[in-house]
């Protein structure tokens, strides 16, 4: 038997969802890594944003 597959369109709701609050400026940072920076002589933390994908740099 093969896959059911659904050809209902999705609702405006669950296609943006969590997008509203990352347009209003309250992203969900995550963590991504912590590289060295060579220049400033410190960690330099790199942050991304887990709804919509945004990076932000800030240092320790």
């Amino acid at each position: 038997m093969g896959e059911i597959v659904t050809f209902r369109r999705p609702k405006a709701a669950r296609k943006h969802r969590g997008n509203t609050l990352c347009r209003r400026g309250f992203h969900k940072w995550e963590v991504v890594d912590r590289p060295f920076d060579v220049k400033q002589g410190r960690l330099v933390t790199r942050y991304r944003c887990t709804r919509c994908g945004r990076e932000k740099t800030g240092a320790c």
